[in-house]
């Protein structure tokens, strides 16, 4: 492929257009494969190629250079090119603020520190108006000492020296811009076609530069649905300690992107065969060694992985991070509760309650909101409650009393309780659907009837007030709650009736 140029004959550049001049790689292929992602690169850097373009030669005014780079060249050989676009270039930060500023939409400084500039354009592609989010970044190298938890940056003088510095070789390719010449010195190209991760040196000194790198492995795994090379798992599998100077930010939302993608499951698996994930979530491989007391036939680390596939075939509106990190943890209280029984069963009584907090605690760790910690570990607590009504002859108050505990996680409670069955016993598995069915169909009838998402007791405090004749105190908030409970359990009661209640019970109070 010496030599190689891609040509555009379609109608948005004359026949035998140049878009782009290859740098010659020894390793580059001429298969098909390679063909087919060539073209896909050049219709995505076409449709971007009037903002790209635009500031490309703003920075040649100004006597820098710009180029396309990493995940944006990666994803328009994927065909995924979005509106978010990474350059780097030569000019500092502060020059690059003076290039930007007359051009931009809006200007952020947020990562200024690193070497990095926001910058949000709106421009018309097209018959489309587009919003582009764009970071230009200084040529860079940056690496950790044993004990720090950020990175040391200083700033690169060439293109090479800065793709040689980047996580993998896929993400190792620019676009030097306007005279889009590609750039590929490590054989990402290569690595693209064949769907591998390898690192542009040795995958030793790239995850001593930065150990979350490690990570991001297995987060490209899941999302690109990529093999990882050999050298690179082992070096993960004896480096994997390295993640203990990474701070729990960075590694939360590492985690975040794994859990998000399209193939989680090869992600997660991915770190704890490494070992990675006993730095990050150790609840996960400790969950490989246990039985399920009703599927032992697979172990709790497969339910719980088939459990997170199914809650995600389930989503409907696109990936929910609190659902899918439920179905992740809904049994990491299990190793703790195990008992063998006499008649040689093994029980896990009252995991769903010791796993919430569990669940509480690694959240915690790992910075999560205070929000998304409490809806996960409610998830967690609620996920058996469906099957502590027995036979699914459920009554009005046990449904009241379901959607009261599940509050607005109600849908996702629904999607998690459905993906725990993964019983190969078609018969039970076909019983358990029609049950929860049966429970759906009772609560639609239920909430239209009663409006139970707004349940509420008979009598407001101010009325409890008034009829008991007593001021604010705790005795309101008893009485309210007594009152709650007699709506939950008979339904709504008129106001005569919730009255001589009210004064039977306070009566019995005093």
């Amino acid at each position: 492929m010496e030599g190689l140029c891609l040509f555009n004959g379609g109608a948005r550049g004359r026949p035998g257009h140049v878009l782009f001049s290859v740098v010659p790689n020894a390793n580059e292929d001429t298969s098909s494969e390679l063909s087919q992602v060539q073209h896909r690169a050049v219709s995505e850097l076409l449709r971007v190629a009037p903002v790209a373009d635009d500031l490309a030669r703003r920075f040649q005014e100004a006597g820098f250079s710009l180029a396309l780079v990493g995940g944006s060249v990666r994803d328009a050989l994927l065909g995924r090119l979005g509106n978010d676009l990474d350059f780097t270039t030569d000019a500092r930060p502060e020059d690059v603020l003076k290039i930007v500023r007359p051009w931009a939409d809006a200007v952020w400084e947020v990562g200024i520190a690193f070497g990095t500039v926001g910058v949000q354009k709106d421009a018309r592609v097209g018959a489309a108006d587009r919003r582009f989010q764009i970071e230009v970044t200084t040529y860079r190298s940056e690496a950790y000492d044993r004990t720090s938890r950020k990175p040391e940056v200083s700033y690169g003088h060439s293109i090479e020296e800065d793709l040689v510095r980047r996580d993998f070789t896929v993400n190792a390719m620019a676009v030097a811009l306007p005279e889009k010449k590609f750039i590929d010195p490590h054989g990402g190209l290569d690595d693209l076609a064949m769907r591998v991760l390898r690192t542009p040196g040795t995958p030793e000194e790239s995850f001593s530069d930065d150990p979350l790198r490690m990570m991001r492995a297995a987060r490209f795994a899941a999302q690109l649905d990529f093999e990882i090379a050999p050298e690179v798992v082992m070096a993960m599998k004896e480096m994997a300690g390295r993640l203990e100077i990474v701070s729990a930010e960075r590694i939360r939302d590492e985690l975040n992107k794994l859990v998000l993608s399209t193939h989680p499951r090869k992600g997660l698996t991915l770190m704890v065969d490494t070992g990675l994930a006993e730095y990050v979530l150790p609840e996960l491989p400790a969950l490989r060694l246990e039985s399920d007391e009703h599927h032992r036939h697979k172990d709790v680390y497969e339910h719980t992985l088939i459990v997170l596939e199914q809650a995600i075939a389930l989503e409907g509106n696109g990936p929910d991070l609190a659902l899918r990190l439920a179905a992740l943890l809904h049994d990491i209280g299990k190793p703790r509760t195990r008992r063998f029984e006499k008649d040689g069963r093994v029980s896990f009584h009252h995991h769903e309650v010791v796993g919430a907090k569990m669940t509480k605690k690694r959240m915690t760790a790992l910075k999560y909101s205070n929000e998304l910690v409490k809806d996960v570990s409610r998830l967690v607590e609620l996920h058996l409650r469906f099957h502590g009504y027995g036979t699914g002859e459920w009554t009005d108050s046990a449904v009241r009393r379901y959607v009261r505990d599940a509050g607005p996680l109600l849908d996702r409670l629904h999607k998690l309780t459905r993906s725990d069955c993964t019983t190969r016993n078609k018969r039970k598995a076909t019983a358990l659907s029609r049950a929860y069915d049966g429970l759906e169909g009772r609560i639609a009838q239920l909430q239209e009837q009663e409006e139970l998402d707004a349940i509420r007791p008979d009598l407001d405090g101010n009325q409890i007030m008034e009829i008991l004749a007593i001021g604010p105190g705790p005795a309101i908030g008893r009485a309210y709650q007594h009152m709650l409970e007699l709506r939950l359990e008979n339904g709504p009661m008129a106001y005569d009736q919730a009255v001589a209640a009210l004064k039977l019970w306070w009566a019995e109070q005093s």
